[in-house]
């Protein structure tokens, strides 16, 4: 009866982890439905002139550009600046937020101490911190790098530190009664559990970064993403302009896409992610 048992609950199991794999296949392919359909009615209304070419050129016009920029190479030039300055802040940034949250989250001492000045400082608006950041930093590369990893710090800092504090005491009770050391449990208890909150601030983070890259490359620049749209307004080039917010958006879902790529390795323990129900 138990080898019987044992053969049902073997073969149960990856039937139910192909299940999820086919509706999480189904779900992916359902989530790129609306986009298509979106520009397929877009370019529908541009052709049969419902919008105007300088409200809103059609699809097939932005991809003309982006090509036509390709291949002179501007485009490839200001997306590496772009990356660059982006890559740059989210790394300084985040390492910050994570010390900094991992610090507070374990001891409530330093959260005492710095936690109300961080939150002073996450408060304060972009736009009033650019005065300040161009009188430290001048208008050059410096200035855009740190208020990229100004914004990224926060969202990290914030859900580790959160992450850490959500632990359930029950479990750190557990590993004591174990006979678990300091080391032991923050390794195989308390970071494992709050890897998901980090994960977490490291997906808002990623959306911060560019944000404020585009309000960073409104400094004096000649080159990024940012300065192609702030120029191409000055001209009225909506399909330029057009061009810069897809390309925002494709890099926004490809970043999205490796934070996924880290839950699935790093939560592969998790319930929610362990047969691929997380899409």
């Amino acid at each position: 009866m138990a080898d019987l048992t044992s053969s049902r609950s073997s073969h149960a199991i990856p039937k139910r982890m192909r299940l999820g794999a086919s509706k999480g296949g189904l779900y992916t392919l359902l989530s790129w439905t609306v986009p298509v359909l979106v520009v397929v009615i877009w370019e529908a209304a541009a052709r049969i002139g419902l919008v105007a070419p300088q409200v809103l050129p059609a699809p097939s016009s932005v991809v003309e550009t982006a090509l036509g920029l390709a291949i002179d190479g501007d485009l490839f030039v200001h997306l590496g600046v772009s990356l660059l300055r982006a890559v740059a802040g989210f790394a300084i940034g985040g390492a910050i937020g994570l010390v900094l949250g991992l610090t507070a989250g374990f001891s409530p001492l330093a959260q005492a101490l710095f936690d109300r000045s961080i939150q002073m400082v996450r408060a304060i608006p972009f736009l009033a911190m650019l005065p300040l950041v161009i009188a430290w930093f001048g208008v050059g590369e410096a200035a855009k790098i740190f208020l990229v990893a100004l914004a990224v710090l926060f969202p990290v800092y914030i859900n580790t530190m959160l992450g850490i504090r959500q632990i359930d005491p029950k479990l750190m009770e557990l590993a004591k009664v174990i006979g678990l050391n300091r080391t032991a449990i923050v390794r195989r208890i308390i970071l494992p559990g709050a890897m998901p909150s980090i994960l977490t601030g490291v997906r808002y983070a990623l959306a911060h970064a560019w944000l404020a890259l585009v309000i960073a490359e409104t400094l004096a620049t000649t080159k990024g993403i940012g300065f192609l749209a702030m120029d191409a307004r000055e001209f009225l080039q909506t399909n330029v302009i057009l061009l810069t917010m897809i390309i925002y958006a494709i890099i926004g879902v490809v970043a999205d896409a490796l934070v996924r790529l880290l839950e699935a390795h790093f939560l592969s323990w998790h319930a929610n992610y362990a047969q691929g129900e997380h899409t």
